[in-house]
């Protein structure tokens, strides 16, 4: 599926995924299409590779994003905690500002620009008053913060918090991959965090404080790449949750576009015609087989990961 969906722009086919016959429709496969065609006279052929390469552009760059929001969220949670990362005073102002904005709560460019001229006015005073200026920090709950979020996007079923955020006109592909990412990272931040909390009191981490290397640092270089170890074998399963969420989406009707092919577009329209059979069993077997390859791609990285 991956090398297909790689190869989907020079496949020769003789069909368009998205452009229908209009003379043959719900036709069983023959040797003007391989596969048949769906009641709404596309070739199937053609919607399985489209889901293919929809598989490499849309899953495979959410299941990334979720990895790398989720690593760099869980270990630093688990690594710093609630008390062990102090920012400076004059940062809490762009905090609020950022914060503001990102909630475009009313007033929002006034507020933005009182909370940035607060910041500039602290950075300003710190500046002159050199002596004590350290003191002037304060604790970040970062680790309250990430469980927080973690907890609020698993309180609700992953696919009835995705329905709702992408219910409406249909999603732009940036706007899809952000929701994709965003109900995904959790589980990678939980995980992360996880082993973090293991990782940190490692002899290890104790010899790299006690050599004088900065936090950030020994954060960086040591405790991250030992806590996205099971990262390998988790990423997989990730891909497989997105794959049969994106599905459901398509096959609901949600947050696409009508005529973008997918396989699960393609299933939906086999309540057209309950008897086009090979319109549900070519993109179904392909959904399975992505799915259980996935699953023996994972059991195979974790008995690796624990062999090692």
């Amino acid at each position: 599926m991956l090398v297909v969906g790689l190869l989907a722009p020079w496949l020769l086919l003789p069909y368009p995924a998205a452009t229908p016959d209009l003379l043959h429709m719900a036709t069983p496969p023959s040797p003007l299409h391989y596969l048949g065609t769906d009641p709404l006279g596309r070739d199937v052929l053609a919607g399985l590779v489209a889901g293919a390469q929809r598989l490499v552009l849309l899953s495979l760059p959410a299941v990334g994003l979720a990895t790398l929001v989720g690593a760099i969220a869980g270990s630093a949670a688990g690594f710093w905690g609630n008390k062990q990362l102090r920012l400076p005073l004059a940062s809490a102002g762009w905090l609020l500002a950022a914060g503001w904005w990102l909630a475009t709560l009313p007033a929002r460019a006034a507020v933005v620009s009182i909370l940035l001229v607060i910041s500039i006015l602290f950075s300003w005073l710190s500046s002159r008053q050199a002596v004590g200026s350290s003191r002037r920090t304060f604790p970040l709950p970062l680790d309250s913060l990430v469980l927080g979020a973690t907890a609020l996007l698993g309180a609700v079923p992953r696919l009835i918090l995705l329905v709702a955020l992408a219910a409406g006109p249909p999603l732009s592909f940036v706007q899809l991959l952000s929701l994709l990412a965003l109900v995904a990272w959790p589980e990678t931040a939980r995980l992360v965090r996880a082993q973090m909390l293991r990782v940190r009191v490692q002899p290890f981490m104790e010899a790299a404080r006690a050599s004088g290397l900065p936090a950030w640092h020994i954060w960086l270089h040591h405790a991250l790449p030992h806590a996205c170890l099971p990262l390998f074998s988790f990423a997989p399963l990730t891909l497989a949750g997105l794959v049969g969420l994106e599905n459901t989406l398509a096959f609901l009707g949600i947050g696409q576009a009508p005529d973008q092919v997918s396989w699960g577009s393609m299933l939906t329209t086999v309540r057209q015609d309950p008897n086009a059979w090979w319109v549900v069993a070519a993109p179904g077997l392909a959904l399975l087989c992505t799915l259980l390859a996935l699953q023996h791609l994972a059991q195979a990285l974790n008995k690796r990961f624990n062999a090692g």
